[in-house]
Parts: structure tokens; C-alpha cells; sequence
């Protein structure tokens, strides 16, 4: 049966989401989707469908005629990963020095409600934009001892840290997606082509239009509901809870290496981008290799963390040196699932599902009856693939050349504006609902929630943004204007979470 490029090649994908959801067991569900695919790309041949996943996909092949890397072996995974552990280490120097625990008490002290621990949380994570993956982590080590003192969930704090993470990003022209969509459009200015969606990008904007509403009005509904009342989701670290408070900590020993942790992330991400080469700041920034230079960043902050717990002799040497097993273990979960994903990934692309898409939306944007009703069926199109292969960057690599395509690279086309903004927000809403895609995996990871009921909790929230926002691109097709459509969709999402509120009171 030939399946390459044919609605099969989404099968994989779709049966570990589906397994994901109904067993609550995320490691079996990703391996069985792998397998799954593999077996079609096989023709169900065993031997052939476990060299697909282990060799071709994580390992990698080598040869003197072809080397294909695998994704455990691809050098941006590894950059990643090896960003992941650092993080981890970093998370446990500071629980050990005692720093999480007394930012907790002085934030006790001026962060005295939870409507106040979500807004600090949310603030912060608009405030580091400038990438997604830094973003989770750093945000998660900071306000998981201010939102547990709050007795906010663990589920809840994941949620804030996703829905600010990549929506933030993808409207923020310093970071590392406005260089990622800059660099998939050709025949045209990519940077001010991505400026000029910004206003447009509906679901990143009422994303966290949704997050400010919610906090401010106490409202929550559907499985976050059960989970923010019940304190659900947080895993047990066993390592933290077997170490004592450290005494000798203080506020400083938790914000001093998170702000080192930031400025040697962003200059090391422009270093790799030439700036110390004399490239401008914002070229270098747009160029640069965001896994290299969050590796770079996050191993020069740990240095400086361990020297600054010595000097401030809130630390032994011994102690720093055995959090850093400890650290590495505290990422196991998520380097698992990373892996996993990756490896889906990996299956899937091989079966084409990428070609099967462009085929679809390339041959629906031709038709000229639907032109006005492109950006709506963009966004529709970019949530489904990000959603099946959990990846908001491949979906930009495929949908954009289309649509710059279909409108000729004409930068004076509203439309092609409106549908390449719609292109953006479906594919961040396809990752940010997705239990495979990488940024989730890391808010989970952030927050220390269990990933399966972060992606059920959070999964009606993102569905409500999806469905304004597909709302406002089938008239923003027509209507063609920011200045009307912006408000129009704040006006929308905040009074579609007032008829929410009423209806959740009633049942109440």
C-alpha cells in the first residue's frame, strides 16, 4: 500500500495524541505512534519498521555514500538537550542554597493573592521573549515557589508559562521565531513582512489577552477547574524533599543567577549571530543559532552560579559538584519525551505528511472564490499540522513559501499579510495544544507538572482562543484592516469568557 504523501502519513501522529489523552501515559503513546509509522514506511516489516526508528530515526546512519543524522544526534537537538540539563542544574543549585525558598518568603510578603502570583508570572514571561524554550524553564525555576505558596497548581502555573512562551515570541520581532520566519521567506523583506503580521497574529495576542481575563476574574473552567481547586499536577521530587531548607539562603542567591542566566544567554545567542564579529545587534540576533547559544549561556551561567554560591559560602564545593547528577536527573523526563517526539517527528516526515499538506492547502489557495476565506483556512490548516507533527517552525517552513507564493511576494497585499499572521498564529496554537510538541514538553518540565495533565487542562483554554481567533480571520478576510480587527477580537475573546463565566456560574 503506498501511504508516502497521503492522509496515512498523519496516522502516526494522531494515534499517539489519541493515546496520550485516553491512557494519561505519554512514553508508550509516542513509542506506539513511532511504531506505527514506521511499520507503514516498512510495508509492516518488523525488522525493517525497528531499524526505521532506532537507526534512521534517533542514531542516525553513516556511510561513505550518505550520512543522515538521527534526531539524537542532530546537532540542534543535542544544543537542546544539553541546555535542558544545564537547566536542571541551575534548578537544583538554587533549591540547595536556599535561594527558591527565600524568594518564596519575600514574594510572600508582596505577592499577597493568587490573582497576584498569576500576573507576576505572566509579566514575566512576556518579559523574556527571546526564546520559547528559554522561557519555560527560566520561568518555571522562578515562580514555582511564589504560585505554590499561592496555592496555585502546578497545572495552572504550566499553562501560564506555555501561554506566554510561544505566543510571546511569535510577536516579538527580537527572538528567535521572528529570525526563524524571516528565514523562510524568500522574494521578499522577511523581518518587516513579520512586523507587519504582528497586529494580525490574533491567537498569540488573545492568548494572553485570555491569561490577563482569567487571572484578573478568578475564573477557571473545565479540567484546570478541578486541578486549580484540588492544587493538582506538581510531580514529587523526591531529591528536594530529601534536603533540608538551606538556612543561609536569600533572595539574592536565586535572582543573581537567573539574571546571569539571561544576560549570557543573550550574549552568547548573538555571538554565534557575529555581533562580536561587527554585525549589528538586531542582524546578529535574526542570525544567530539559538541552541548554541543557549548551550554556551546556560554552561557560563552555571559556572558563574556555583563560583558565586562559593564566595557567598551558602554551598560547599561537595554539594555543588553532587547537584550535578541530581540536576541532570531532574530533566530525565523530559529528555525522554524530547526524544520521543523528536522521533515521531522524524517517522512522520518520512512518510510525507509534510508534501500531503502543501499539496492540500497549495491547491485550496488557488481557487479564487475562497481567496477572502484563505487566512481562516491557513490558520485551520497551520493548527491541524502543528498539532500532528508538534512543531510550530516546520509548519512556518511549509505554509509560508505557499502563501508568499500564491500572492507573488506582493508586500502592498493585505491579504497575503493577513493569511502568512494567520499561518503564524495556527501554528503556534497546533504546538501550544500538542502533547508532542518540544515547547509544552518544557512548560511541563518548568512548572515540575505531570505533562499529560498539562495538556488536558490546558487543551480547552487554547481550544477557546482557536475558535475567536478562526472567528476573527474569517472576517478580518474581508474587513482587511488592523485597526478594526485587533479590537473587534479583544472585544470578542473577553466577551466570549463572560458567557463562559455565566455558564459555568449557572451549573455551579
Amino acid at each position: 500500500m503506498e501511504v508516502y504523501g497521503t492522509i496515512f502519513s498523519l496516522l502516526p501522529p494522531i494515534i499517539a495524541i489519541g493515546l496520550a489523552l485516553i491512557t494519561k501515559e505519554v512514553y508508550s503513546s509516542l513509542f506506539a505512534g513511532a511504531l506505527v509509522g514506521a511499520l507503514l514506511y516498512s510495508g509492516f516489516n518488523i525488522v525493517g519498521a525497528i531499524e526505521h526508528i532506532f537507526v534512521t530515526g534517533m542514531v542516525g546512519t553513516y556511510g561513505e555514500v550518505e550520512t543522515v543524522s538521527g534526531v539524537l544526534t542532530d546537532p540542534y537537538n543535542m544544543g537542546i538537550l544539553v541546555f535542558l540539563v544545564l537547566l536542571g542544574v541551575m534548578g537544583t543549585l538554587m533549591n540547595r542554597a536556599g535561594g527558591s525558598a527565600a524568594f518564596a518568603r519575600w514574594a510572600s510578603t508582596h505577592v499577597k493573592s493568587r490573582v497576584g502570583a498569576q500576573l507576576a508570572t505572566i509579566a514575566l514571561g512576556c518579559l523574556i521573549f527571546v526564546d520559547d524554550y528559554f522561557n519555560c524553564l527560566t520561568v518555571g525555576s522562578v515562580m514555582r515557589p511564589v504560585t505554590d505558596a499561592q496555592g496555585i497548581s502546578r497545572a495552572k502555573l504550566a499553562y501560564c508559562i506555555d501561554a506566554t512562551a510561544a505566543p510571546i515570541c511569535i510577536i516579538a520581532p527580537i527572538s528567535s521565531w521572528a529570525a526563524a520566519v524571516s528565514g523562510f521567506v524568500e522574494g521578499t523583506n522577511g523581518l518587516t513582512l513579520f512586523v507587519r503580521s504582528i497586529p494580525y497574529n490574533f491567537y498569540a495576542i488573545l492568548t494572553i489577552v485570555m491569561l490577563i481575563v482569567l487571572s484578573v476574574s478568578r475564573l477557571d473552567y473545565g479540567p484546570m477547574r478541578r486541578a486549580d481547586e484540588q492544587g493538582l499536577g506538581a510531580l514529587v521530587d523526591e531529591m528536594a524533599a530529601s534536603h533540608t531548607v538551606n538556612e543561609k539562603g536569600r533572595v539574592m542567591h536565586l535572582v543573581v543567577p537567573v539574571v546571569a542566566l539571561i544576560i549570557s544567554c543573550v550574549v552568547c545567542m548573538v555571538y554565534t549571530g557575529g555581533f562580536f564579529d561587527g554585525v549589528d545587534f538586531i542582524t546578529a540576533f535574526s542570525g544567530c543559532d539559538a541552541s548554541v547559544g543557549l548551550m554556551y549561556g546556560s554552561f557560563i551561567a552555571v559556572v558563574f552560579t556555583i563560583a558565586f554560591y562559593l564566595i557567598t559560602r551558602v554551598l560547599s564545593f561537595r554539594d555543588c559538584m553532587s547537584s550535578l547528577p541530581d540536576g541532570f536527573k531532574t530533566m530525565v523526563p523530559a529528555i525522554l519525551i524530547l526524544a520521543l517526539a523528536w522521533t515521531l517527528k522524524s517517522v512522520t516526515d518520512s512518510l510525507g505528511a509534510s508534501e500531503y499538506v502543501a499539496a492540500l492547502v497549495d491547491s485550496a489557495a488557488h481557487g479564487e472564490a475562497l481567496m477572502s476565506f484563505l487566512p481562516a483556512i491557513v490558520f485551520l490548516v497551520g493548527v491541524g499540522l502543528s498539532f500532528a507533527t508538534g512543531t510550530s517552525w516546520g509548519t512556518f517552513g511549509i505554509l509560508i513559501p505557499i502563501v508568499v507564493d500564491v500572492f507573488n511576494a506582493s508586500m502592498s497585499n493585505e491579504l497575503m499579510i493577513i493569511s502568512i499572521s494567520a499561518c503564524l498564529a495556527g501554528a503556534v496554537c497546533g504546538d501550544h495544544c500538542s502533547p508532542i510538541s518540544d515547547t509544552t514538553i518544557m512548560a511541563s518540565a518548568g512548572a515540575q507538572c505531570d505533562h499529560v495533565m498539562h495538556v488536558s487542562t490546558q487543551l480547552p483554554y487554547a481550544m477557546t482562543v482557536a475558535g475567536v481567533s478562526f472567528v476573527c480571520y474569517i472576517i478580518a478576510g474581508f474587513v482587511q484592516s488592523a485597526w478594526v480587527m485587533l479590537p473587534l477580537g479583544i472585544v470578542l475573546m473577553i466577551g466570549t469568557l463572560l458567557v463562559i463565566r455565566n455558564m459555568t456560574a449557572n451549573r455551579g
